[in-house]
């Protein structure tokens, strides 16, 4: 019964991707990583911004 629950997660998974951003900081100018999960379709967007 858990492999249905496992399974149907990860079909609906799919649709997001977690994403690592890298930026410098000004102060200390040293590197922070910001984590977040967005959808698949606004990956490319969110890597354009600054």
């Amino acid at each position: 019964m858990a492999k249905k629950v496992v399974a149907s997660l990860q079909s609906s998974g799919k649709e997001f991707a977690k994403v690592i951003k890298m930026t410098k900081s000004n102060k200390s100018g040293s590197y922070t990583f910001k984590e977040e999960v967005i959808p698949t379709d606004q990956v490319k967007d969110y890597f354009d911004k600054k």
